[in-house]
Protein backbone atom coordinates (compact mmCIF):
# COMPACT_ATOMS: atom_id res chain seq x y z
CA UNK A 1 0.00 0.00 0.00
CA UNK A 2 2.88 2.55 1.14
CA UNK A 3 4.73 1.44 -2.27
CA UNK A 4 1.42 2.31 -4.24
CA UNK A 5 1.00 5.61 -2.69
CA UNK A 6 4.40 6.61 -3.26
CA UNK A 7 3.60 6.51 -6.97
CA UNK A 8 7.14 5.62 -7.98
CA UNK A 9 8.50 6.09 -11.77
CA UNK A 10 9.09 2.47 -11.88
CA UNK A 11 8.96 -0.61 -9.63
CA UNK A 12 12.82 -2.39 -9.61
CA UNK A 13 14.97 -4.50 -6.80
CA UNK A 14 16.18 -1.23 -5.44
CA UNK A 15 13.19 -0.05 -5.07
CA UNK A 16 11.61 -2.69 -3.35
CA UNK A 17 14.49 -3.12 -1.05
CA UNK A 18 13.23 0.14 0.47
CA UNK A 19 10.57 -1.83 2.27
CA UNK A 20 11.24 -4.00 5.48
CA UNK A 21 9.03 -7.15 3.63
CA UNK A 22 10.63 -7.79 0.66
CA UNK A 23 13.73 -7.60 2.54
CA UNK A 24 12.13 -10.73 5.04
CA UNK A 25 10.89 -12.25 1.61
CA UNK A 26 13.97 -12.50 0.45
CA UNK A 27 15.58 -14.15 3.20
CA UNK A 28 12.69 -16.35 2.95
CA UNK A 29 13.62 -17.71 -0.38
CA UNK A 30 17.45 -17.52 0.21
CA UNK A 31 17.19 -20.02 3.05
CA UNK A 32 14.59 -22.45 1.00
CA UNK A 33 16.99 -22.04 -1.90
CA UNK A 34 20.32 -23.05 0.62
CA UNK A 35 17.84 -26.09 1.92
CA UNK A 36 16.81 -27.02 -1.66
CA UNK A 37 20.71 -27.15 -2.35
CA UNK A 38 21.33 -29.18 0.74
CA UNK A 39 19.47 -31.85 -0.44
CA UNK A 40 20.35 -32.00 -4.24
CA UNK A 41 24.22 -32.68 -3.06
CA UNK A 42 22.98 -35.14 -0.51
CA UNK A 43 21.01 -36.75 -2.91
CA UNK A 44 24.15 -37.04 -4.59
CA UNK A 45 26.15 -38.63 -2.04
CA UNK A 46 26.74 -42.44 -1.78
CA UNK A 47 26.15 -43.21 1.88
CA UNK A 48 29.52 -43.75 3.16
CA UNK A 49 29.77 -40.21 1.81
CA UNK A 50 27.48 -38.80 3.86
CA UNK A 51 28.83 -40.79 6.55
CA UNK A 52 32.46 -39.45 6.24
CA UNK A 53 31.03 -35.70 6.01
CA UNK A 54 28.35 -36.04 8.63
CA UNK A 55 31.86 -37.24 10.66
CA UNK A 56 33.39 -34.37 9.64
CA UNK A 57 31.06 -32.10 10.79
CA UNK A 58 31.01 -33.06 14.30
CA UNK A 59 34.41 -33.22 14.49
CA UNK A 60 35.14 -29.75 13.51
CA UNK A 61 31.78 -28.69 16.25
CA UNK A 62 34.01 -30.11 18.50
CA UNK A 63 36.95 -28.76 17.53
CA UNK A 64 35.81 -25.27 18.17
CA UNK A 65 33.89 -26.21 21.67
CA UNK A 66 37.27 -27.87 22.94
CA UNK A 67 38.99 -24.67 21.68
CA UNK A 68 36.50 -22.44 23.49
CA UNK A 69 36.44 -24.12 26.34
CA UNK A 70 40.80 -24.25 26.72
CA UNK A 71 40.59 -20.53 26.19
CA UNK A 72 38.27 -20.06 29.19
CA UNK A 73 40.39 -22.21 31.36
CA UNK A 74 42.62 -20.86 33.99
CA UNK A 75 46.53 -21.38 33.65
CA UNK A 76 46.54 -23.87 36.10
CA UNK A 77 44.05 -26.06 34.10
CA UNK A 78 45.82 -25.28 30.90
CA UNK A 79 49.10 -26.54 32.71
CA UNK A 80 47.82 -30.09 33.58
CA UNK A 81 46.28 -30.36 30.10
CA UNK A 82 49.43 -29.74 28.21
CA UNK A 83 51.03 -32.28 31.14
CA UNK A 84 48.08 -35.05 30.11
CA UNK A 85 48.70 -34.43 26.61
CA UNK A 86 52.19 -34.66 26.26
CA UNK A 87 51.88 -38.14 28.47
CA UNK A 88 49.37 -39.89 26.57
CA UNK A 89 51.51 -38.69 23.31
CA UNK A 90 53.94 -40.71 24.93
CA UNK A 91 56.31 -38.49 26.75
CA UNK A 92 57.10 -37.80 30.28
CA UNK A 93 56.64 -40.66 31.57
CA UNK A 94 53.74 -41.14 33.99
CA UNK A 95 51.43 -37.95 35.02
CA UNK A 96 53.28 -37.48 37.93
CA UNK A 97 56.71 -37.20 36.72
CA UNK A 98 55.70 -35.16 34.08
CA UNK A 99 54.07 -32.83 36.17
CA UNK A 100 57.36 -32.11 38.12
CA UNK A 101 59.15 -30.60 35.36
CA UNK A 102 56.51 -28.82 33.77
CA UNK A 103 55.65 -25.46 34.80
CA UNK A 104 59.43 -25.03 37.44
CA UNK A 105 61.91 -23.27 34.58
CA UNK A 106 59.75 -20.01 34.08
CA UNK A 107 63.55 -19.51 32.80
CA UNK A 108 63.66 -16.83 29.92
CA UNK A 109 60.87 -18.17 27.87
CA UNK A 110 60.83 -21.56 28.82
CA UNK A 111 57.86 -22.90 31.12
CA UNK A 112 59.20 -26.35 31.56
CA UNK A 113 60.87 -29.33 30.34
CA UNK A 114 59.70 -32.88 29.97
CA UNK A 115 61.54 -36.22 29.04
CA UNK A 116 60.91 -37.53 25.60
CA UNK A 117 60.90 -41.06 26.25
CA UNK A 118 60.02 -42.80 29.73
CA UNK A 119 64.44 -43.48 30.23
CA UNK A 120 64.38 -39.79 30.26
CA UNK A 121 67.69 -40.30 27.40
CA UNK A 122 66.84 -36.44 26.10
CA UNK A 123 64.56 -32.90 27.06
CA UNK A 124 62.19 -31.09 25.24
CA UNK A 125 61.97 -27.41 26.45
CA UNK A 126 58.45 -26.17 26.77
CA UNK A 127 56.52 -23.05 26.21
CA UNK A 128 52.56 -23.47 26.65
CA UNK A 129 50.58 -19.96 26.22
CA UNK A 130 46.70 -19.07 26.11
CA UNK A 131 47.11 -16.00 23.34
CA UNK A 132 44.64 -14.31 21.88
CA UNK A 133 46.36 -12.53 18.77
CA UNK A 134 49.02 -14.38 16.66
CA UNK A 135 52.26 -15.41 17.43
CA UNK A 136 55.30 -13.69 15.69
CA UNK A 137 58.48 -14.41 14.31
CA UNK A 138 60.37 -12.48 17.51
CA UNK A 139 58.26 -14.42 20.31
CA UNK A 140 59.83 -17.76 18.71
CA UNK A 141 62.83 -16.46 17.93
CA UNK A 142 62.89 -15.60 22.00
CA UNK A 143 62.45 -19.14 22.36
CA UNK A 144 64.88 -20.75 20.26
CA UNK A 145 67.12 -18.10 22.40
CA UNK A 146 66.40 -19.91 25.35
CA UNK A 147 66.59 -23.13 24.18
CA UNK A 148 70.61 -22.18 22.77
CA UNK A 149 70.98 -20.59 26.54
CA UNK A 150 70.33 -24.09 27.91
CA UNK A 151 72.16 -25.93 25.31
CA UNK A 152 69.23 -27.85 24.47
CA UNK A 153 67.88 -29.22 20.98
CA UNK A 154 63.79 -30.18 20.76
CA UNK A 155 61.17 -27.68 21.76
CA UNK A 156 57.91 -27.66 21.54
CA UNK A 157 55.81 -24.16 21.53
CA UNK A 158 51.97 -24.64 22.29
CA UNK A 159 49.12 -21.85 21.64
CA UNK A 160 45.81 -21.35 21.71
CA UNK A 161 46.12 -19.11 19.01
CA UNK A 162 47.89 -19.02 15.62
CA UNK A 163 51.23 -18.09 14.21
CA UNK A 164 52.39 -15.82 11.21
CA UNK A 165 53.88 -17.25 8.24
CA UNK A 166 57.54 -15.64 9.20
CA UNK A 167 57.71 -17.33 12.75
CA UNK A 168 56.51 -20.54 10.46
CA UNK A 169 59.55 -20.22 8.32
CA UNK A 170 61.85 -19.15 10.80
CA UNK A 171 61.75 -22.81 12.36
CA UNK A 172 62.44 -24.40 9.08
CA UNK A 173 65.35 -22.60 8.42
CA UNK A 174 67.22 -23.15 12.29
CA UNK A 175 69.30 -25.67 13.69
CA UNK A 176 67.46 -26.43 16.76
CA UNK A 177 64.02 -28.38 16.38
CA UNK A 178 61.45 -27.01 17.07
CA UNK A 179 57.69 -28.01 17.15
CA UNK A 180 54.89 -25.38 16.78
CA UNK A 181 51.47 -26.41 18.03
CA UNK A 182 48.45 -24.02 17.03
CA UNK A 183 44.89 -24.35 18.90
CA UNK A 184 43.35 -26.10 15.65
CA UNK A 185 46.52 -28.43 16.16
CA UNK A 186 46.04 -28.66 19.91
CA UNK A 187 42.65 -29.52 19.51
CA UNK A 188 43.19 -31.97 17.23
CA UNK A 189 45.88 -33.83 19.29
CA UNK A 190 43.55 -33.44 22.10
CA UNK A 191 40.65 -35.50 20.59
CA UNK A 192 43.31 -37.88 18.66
CA UNK A 193 44.61 -38.96 22.21
CA UNK A 194 41.27 -38.55 24.18
CA UNK A 195 42.12 -36.01 26.42
CA UNK A 196 38.89 -33.65 27.46
CA UNK A 197 36.15 -35.81 25.76
CA UNK A 198 34.50 -38.90 25.34
CA UNK A 199 33.19 -41.30 23.20
CA UNK A 200 29.27 -40.57 22.90
CA UNK A 201 28.50 -43.30 20.44
CA UNK A 202 30.20 -45.95 18.18
CA UNK A 203 29.00 -46.99 14.71
CA UNK A 204 30.04 -50.20 12.39
CA UNK A 205 29.76 -49.89 8.78
CA UNK A 206 29.68 -53.40 7.52
CA UNK A 207 29.99 -54.71 4.32
CA UNK A 208 30.54 -57.93 2.17
CA UNK A 209 33.61 -60.13 2.91
CA UNK A 210 34.61 -61.12 -1.05
CA UNK A 211 36.93 -63.57 0.33
CA UNK A 212 34.39 -65.39 2.15
CA UNK A 213 32.39 -65.93 -1.41
CA UNK A 214 35.65 -66.22 -3.23
CA UNK A 215 35.50 -70.56 -3.67
CA UNK A 216 31.76 -70.83 -3.54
Amino acid sequence: MDLLSAGPDKINKKTLEQYPEFIAFQNIRSEQTDIQTSIEIAEQQTPEELLENVHKSLSDGLAAELLRRVKESSPSFFERLVVELLVQMGYGGTLADAARVIGRSGDEGIDGIINEDRLGLDAIYIQAKRWEGVVGRPEIHKFVGALQGQRAHKGVFITTSDFTKEAQEYVKNITNKVVLINGLRLTSLMIENNVGVSVAATYEVKKIDSDYFADE
